[in-house]
């Protein structure tokens, strides 16, 4: 559980430390960006390698290497004195956070061989990777109203050593005699795909003659159109692309990369809500928004009692209709029932998206043999990392676009807004932080309003995505799930 809690906290702490760092470090909008989903767009992408390296070597030793550069590379981003540096420096600690999701899950899948023993190790791992999430931010808060931002960084490494020391002699180890090979063409055009992919979104909505961008999508496209090819030849391919025959397999991934998208965007156009448009201090923005996670973690214990009781698909298609209700509340943010509305809102949204990650995270785990399973465990951190990093690209830009187009030209960022009105005279900054916070809001309402849409094409994708006949061992020999 200590590396599930580690990495979300690491990842979510640097929403409220970003104004700040930005600020000291002097990053521009763009940079902020990619200093928020370097992390993530790095451990989407090697994700799935890092999975199969773990099948390979061993899951506990591959887990051990990953603490161990996870401590360093903290400890570098700490002192980043650049945000190039930063960047770079959040990047390598999305290597190191990639061996660390599916190592941990593919050994739950070794400890727990009772089915519904390992629904609830799965459940309770969830939920300890979303209450480090909701802390995460409330711990960044505390060090940042004493410390300096590179504290944010810090709290990971005591942690990390506490794991190198105890590892061995806690966690057993497993390695797969089937476990695929590693494929370095298909790790190479897998990265290619994403990076260009992500660069050309966010690039996209900034560029005034978006030539540069509309080549990276397309390159990028063409990128993952080969990597697939490549995966469906091979005879030990890099990603089983055969496992998306079984369609409740593909919806349940499917749902995982969007429920991320609209989770994250949501959470970065909240967060910067709390502090810049209500003013609340970092501290208490945190607090505030410890219910996004908390939510998620209490949703996700709940879920196998849930499954019991409604069945698997219809948990998590309920939960998800939730979810889409949730967002809507961030439609009516303001008047005088503004923060009670966002902490309501933020709240359901969460508390629905419990069973996607239980159940879901389960029932693609379960769908491979347990030499395969950091493999298959791969695969749904994939999900879940790439969608926070489309989130906070996609809704990040939209965010932006609104914003700009709301402000005229006059301010790129809700940040800069805050800090510019300090330097105006005292009519004229109040004017530009009124209208600053007016369109930031409007943003908020726009990504409500795209995220309820998620959840609810989600929940119908759920429902239709029933079990098909049962394959032949021509397409998923071994595969098959157990029925709930």
């Amino acid at each position: 559980m200590m590396p599930t809690f580690l990495v979300a906290v690491d990842l979510t702490a640097l929403l409220l430390a970003l104004p700040r760092l930005s600020a000291d470090l002097g990053a521009t909008n763009i940079q902020q960006l990619w200093i928020s989903d370097s992390y993530g767009l790095l451990a989407a992408g090697l994700v799935i390698t890092m999975g199969t390296l773990g099948d390979r070597i061993g899951r506990r030793r591959l887990l051990m290497i990953g603490g161990a550069a996870f401590a360093v590379l903290s400890v570098v981003a700490a002192f980043a004195v650049s945000p190039l540096m930063l960047i770079v420096a959040r990047a390598l600690l999305g290597v190191a956070g990639a061996t660390l999701a599916p190592s941990t899950l593919a050994l739950i899948m070794n400890m727990f061989r009772d089915e519904g023993e390992r629904g609830r190790a799965i459940a309770i791992w969830a939920s300890c990777q979303f209450t480090g999430g909701a802390l995460g931010p409330v711990l960044s808060g505390f060090l940042l109203q004493h410390f300096w931002w590179g504290s944010v960084f810090l709290a990971a490494v005591p942690a990390m050593l506490l794991l190198l020391l105890a590892g061995p002699f806690l966690l057993p180890e497993f390695r797969g005699d089937r476990a695929g090979r590693l494929d370095p063409v298909s790790v190479g055009l897998s990265l290619v795909a994403v990076l260009l992919m992500v660069y050309g979104v966010k690039q996209l909505a900034v560029e005034s003659v978006p030539v540069v961008p509309l080549v990276a999508l397309v390159v990028g496209g063409l990128t993952g159109f080969l990597f697939v090819r490549r995966q469906l030849r091979l005879a030990a391919p890099l990603l089983d692309l055969r496992l998306f025959h079984h369609r409740p397999f593909t919806a349940v991934i499917v749902a995982l990369v969007f429920a991320g998208v609209a989770m994250a965007g949501t959470g970065l156009l909240v967060t910067q809500y709390l502090q810049n448009v209500l003013g609340f201090s970092p501290v208490a923005s945190a607090l505030l928004f410890a219910p996004m996670g908390l939510g998620v973690a209490v949703g996700t214990m709940a879920a196998p009692a849930l499954a019991r009781r409604t069945g698997r698909r219809a948990a998590i298609a309920g939960g998800l209709v939730g979810s889409a209700l949730g967002s809507l509340l961030l439609v009516g943010v303001p008047g005088a029932g503004a923060l009670s509305t966002v902490m309501i809102g933020i709240t359901v949204l969460a508390l629905g998206t419990g069973p996607l990650f239980a159940l879901g995270t389960g029932l693609v785990v379960g769908s491979v043999p347990p030499e395969r399973a950091g493999s298959a465990a791969s695969m749904s951190e994939t999900g879940n990392y790439l969608g926070g990093s489309l989130g906070f690209a996609l809704l990040g830009v939209v965010a932006a676009v609104v914003y700009d187009s709301r402000m005229g030209g006059t301010s790129d960022s809700l940040a800069g807004a805050v800090a510019a009105s300090q330097h105006l005279p005292s009519g004229q900054g109040a004017e530009l932080l009124h209208n600053a916070r007016e369109a930031f809001t409007v943003s908020l309402h726009v990504t409500g309003l795209i995220s309820a849409i998620i959840f609810a094409g989600l929940a119908v994708l759920i429902l239709a995505m029933r079990p098909g006949t049962r394959s032949t061992p021509a397409t998923v020999p071994e595969y098959e799930t157990t029925p709930a």
